[in-house]
């Protein structure tokens, strides 16, 4: 140990003691105050202001640490922060942390509270919009809000879903009420009726036109109820005049009907009766028109004549025909034939197939039959009076029909259809018109003339558009006729740049996409020519492209093969990506195929980065463990203060926690690369205390060695002196008992040194008395070899040895230098070489005594 403290302060320049124990007084007092702001960081617990006055004071990085622990204020987070930024990074981070958790806490409770800002604005927003509540809704997704933010948030979002449904309820009811609108027109009501529904549609529409919601009705809703409504209304009106019409005849038969049936005449009631206005073909028509009849029958004018008159249809029974002729006897078949078409004729009357019937009258004209029962007659002459009233009702039905598809055909124009729908709607009534000519019969020539003139202007347009579209499709015909010639010619060329071919094949099939309508007679053939050339040309590029496919498909194979834990893994992954791309680019492949390859082999990398960013998590988990750990023992070396036994059990104490901190640092392993230099540094700073401690204490113990050293040794050389002056005086006065009571009260030395100066000691005791001349002689023999012994110690350790020294020293300097030079030597330290120099025995006067000190000083440890 002794010897440690020697090699220790071998290499140090002399410092007087006082230094030495202001310097172990300064330690002890500084781990005292560390102790006391440990103490006092604690006590701030709850008094922020103080906390932060501490931090502020404190010298000490753990007491300010512990303090910090107690400031949660964003005041005096800031101040401390500000504070503590160039100063205390440890307490800078943790004010920062708390500050930015503050912060976000406070911005997440500002867009709360603006999210339930704008749901109140919602609400008493007149449109509201299903959208504008889903981006609420979205907004209020990423928020972490105090639970009274989110009540009223919550509260806010029931009352917009109120409002939501409300508006729901308002358009299902508003779309109903335009349907039953809709279907007032076709119901067959009545008009009183009608009138009712109207009224109550009117009074529903009231309600929903009073209704909040009433502003986030879509805008065509109302225009499709008030167009409903108009309509329920035409036809309302229609019915009301209908029924005036039929109440007009009804009064005027009425009042003929109780008239004398003498003073009736029938020119005149067939006159007032086409005065009236005409009904619609109906039931009621019917009725009436044959109420007619039957008043005119009654009528004393000539009834035959009258009803022959009468141009409209009747119901009254035919007038009796003449009996016919006499005819040749026909056969039985020919007159069942008759009565099979007779029979026909009838019930075609009476489905109202006109046409039919017609046909089977001219059957029944053309005919040969047997005599006619006077009821067979009966019944072929009604069955032709009904056919030929119906005629009479289909003519004049027809020619009104005519008369709307006429005024139809002249609107056209002005209704600017789209081409298809105008041409359309032209060949629709001029179906219609052929319907009517097998019905109704053939029309008159001018009504035909203006019809026919009315069509002809209104298809012009599309007649002009049509030819423009065949003269379009001709041009597109063309066109597909140069791309697969083009085609063809690519396909011959047999190219190896497959890029080129992938991309003209790609942009033949689209400008073929493009191409327009053809007609459908060309079309096929030039589909099935453009196939074939492009089979022709894309068939090398399909073999490549699997050539590709399966490179592709073997990179991704190569992907799912590297390591993640390895260190070149993503070198190699780099090079991967980077040889797809030069494949990509040399060749893409089929979207499809490309995208579906693409994805698998960016997964199989995100694969890979996954679990090295999985791994790499876990190791800075771990290194932030060792961090945790390392930071632990640097707190327990920079707290650690060893103040009880003596200096060689501190000092052994201390070492042994130093042993055992360095064991503990270098089993904790990596910590994260940012913070490595910096725990160094403090651990360094923590272990450089430690031991400046150890150095305090050493540095008291070697003063104290080195001072006893001295003493033994003075005493020794006055022991030695003492014989010689007795000697030299002729007095044996000297007692072995005081020296030895003198060598026993000074304290023990290093056991070298002990024993060398015991040695020395014991032989200058044993000399006293008789022995004392041969010892004298020694010492003064010994002299010489002593002086050389000092100046060979003060060359190598550096010491002045004096001027009347020079020559000597110059001389021992070229010794010393050539015994260095000698191989297989080991030189002699200069602490081996002070405890030669202390254990011989020679006579030593003032200036080699005060030399021997000087190297004490130097060599040996600090000593007064």
């Amino acid at each position: 140990m002794f010897e440690f403290l020697f090699k220790r302060s071998a290499s140090k320049t002399a410092v007087p003691d006082p230094v030495v124990a202001e310097q172990a007084a300064a330690s002890a007092l500084s781990a005292s105050r560390r102790a006391e702001q440990v103490a006092r960081a604690h006590a701030v617990a709850g008094d922020e202001a103080a906390a932060l006055d501490f931090i502020v004071a404190s010298e000490f990085a753990d007491a300010r640490l512990i303090a910090a622990e107690h400031v949660h204020s964003l005041p005096l987070l800031e101040k401390v922060q500000l504070a503590m930024r160039n100063t205390d990074r440890r307490v800078a981070k943790l004010m920062q942390g708390r500050i930015d958790l503050i912060r976000h806490q406070a911005a997440e409770t500002q867009r709360a509270q603006a999210s339930i800002d704008t749901a109140q604005r919602l609400l008493n927003d007149e449109k509201l919009s299903p959208n504008q509540v889903a981006e609420l809704d979205r907004q209020w997704q990423v928020i972490k809000s105090t639970p009274e933010l989110a009540t009223a948030f919550a509260a806010a979002r029931a009352a917009l879903a109120a409002r939501l449904e409300a508006q729901v309820d308002l358009q299902r009811a508003v779309i109903d009420a335009v349907v039953a609108a809709r279907a007032l027109a076709t119901d067959g009501q009545s008009a009183e009726q009608l009138a009712q529904a109207l009224a109550s549609l009117d009074a529903q529409h009231a309600q929903h036109a009073q209704s909040p919601e009433r502003a986030s009705l879509p805008k065509h809703l109302e225009s499709d109820f008030t167009q409903a409504r108009s309509e329920a209304q035409s036809a309302l009106q229609a019915l009301q005049q209908h029924q005036a019409v039929f109440d007009a005849r009804q009064a005027a038969l009425a009042e003929w009907q109780v008239q004398d049936a003498a003073t009736l005449d029938a020119d005149t009631l067939k006159r007032a009766w086409q005065a009236l206005p005409r009904l619609p073909e109906s039931a009621l028509s019917d009725s009436l028109q044959q109420q007619f009849l039957t008043l005119l029958a009654s009528a004393p004018a000539p009834v035959a004549t009258a009803l022959a008159a009468v141009p409209a249809p009747a119901h009254a029974e035919p007038a009796p025909r003449k009996p016919r002729q006499e005819h040749a006897p026909v056969s039985k078949e020919a007159t069942e034939q008759f009565f099979k078409a007779l029979d026909a004729m009838e019930a075609a009357l009476q489905d109202g197939l006109l046409h039919v019937a017609s046909e089977h009258d001219k059957t029944l004209r053309d005919s040969k039959h047997g005599r006619l029962t006077p009821a067979q007659a009966d019944r072929l002459a009604h069955v032709r009076a009904e056919f030929k009233r119906l005629a009479d009702w289909a003519r004049w039905g027809g020619n009104v029909s005519r008369e709307e598809l006429v005024k139809a055909g002249e609107e056209l124009p002005a209704q600017e259809l789209a081409m298809a729908e105008l041409a359309k709607k032209v060949g629709s009534l001029r179906e219609r018109w052929k319907s009517l000519d097998t019905l109704s019969g053939p029309a008159p020539k001018s009504l035909w003339e203006r019809f026919d003139a009315a069509c002809s202007l209104a298809y012009a347009p599309a007649a002009q558009h049509f030819k423009l579209l065949a003269d379009e499709r001709h041009g597109n015909a063309a066109k597909a006729q140069e791309l697969i010639t083009e085609t063809a010619a690519l396909a011959a060329q047999e190219s190896t740049d497959w890029k080129h071919v992938a991309s003209s094949s790609q942009r033949l099939h689209q400008a073929w996409t493009r191409l327009g309508t053809i007609d459908r007679k060309e079309k096929k053939r030039l589909d099935a020519e453009f196939g074939a050339a492009l089979d022709a040309l894309s068939k090398p590029l399909d073999t490549q492209r699997l050539i590709e496919t399966a490179r592709r498909e073997q990179l991704i194979v190569e992907v799912g093969l590297l390591k993640p834990s390895e260190r070149n893994t993503v070198d190699m992954l780099k090079a991967l990506q980077d040889k797809w791309q030069e494949l990509a680019k040399a060749l893409p492949l089929e979207r499809r195929a490309e995208q579906a390859l693409w994805q698998r082999f960016r997964a199989t990398c995100d694969d890979i980065f996954a679990k090295r960013k999985e791994t790499a998590h876990a190791a800075d988990h771990e290194r932030r463990e060792h961090l945790h750990a390392r930071e632990a023992l640097c707190a327990t070396l920079e707290t650690a203060v060893i103040a009880e036994g003596d200096d060689k059990s501190r000092t052994a104490a201390i070492q042994q926690l130093l042993r055992d901190t360095r064991a503990a640092w270098n089993a904790t392993g990596p910590v994260p690369r940012t913070s490595e230099a910096k725990i160094e540094q403090r651990y360094q700073a923590a272990v450089a205390g430690v031991q400046a401690q150890a150095e305090a204490i050493a540095e008291r113990a070697g003063a104290a060695q080195a001072n006893a050293l001295r003493d033994k040794l003075r005493l020794v050389q006055a022991l030695e002196t003492a014989l010689a002056t007795s000697l030299a005086d002729g007095d044996a006065s000297v007692e072995a008992a005081h020296w030895a009571g003198r060598w026993s009260a000074l304290p023990a030395l290093d056991a070298q040194y002990e024993r060398s100066l015991q040695q020395r000691f014991a032989a200058a005791q044993a000399a006293l008395g008789e022995g004392a001349s041969a010892y004298v002689q020694q010492l003064q023999a010994n002299q010489a070899r002593l002086l050389d012994e000092v100046l060979r110690l003060e060359i190598v350790a550096g010491v002045d040895s004096g001027a009347e020294f020079a020559r000597d020293r110059l001389k021992m300097q070229v010794e010393v230098l050539q015994s260095s030079l000698k191989s297989g030597q080991k030189p002699l330290t200069q602490v081996s070489q002070l405890m030669q120099l202390c254990a011989i025995a020679a006579a030593t006067d003032a200036r080699t005594a005060s030399r021997i000190e000087t190297l004490l000083r130097r060599i040996g440890g600090h000593a007064k």
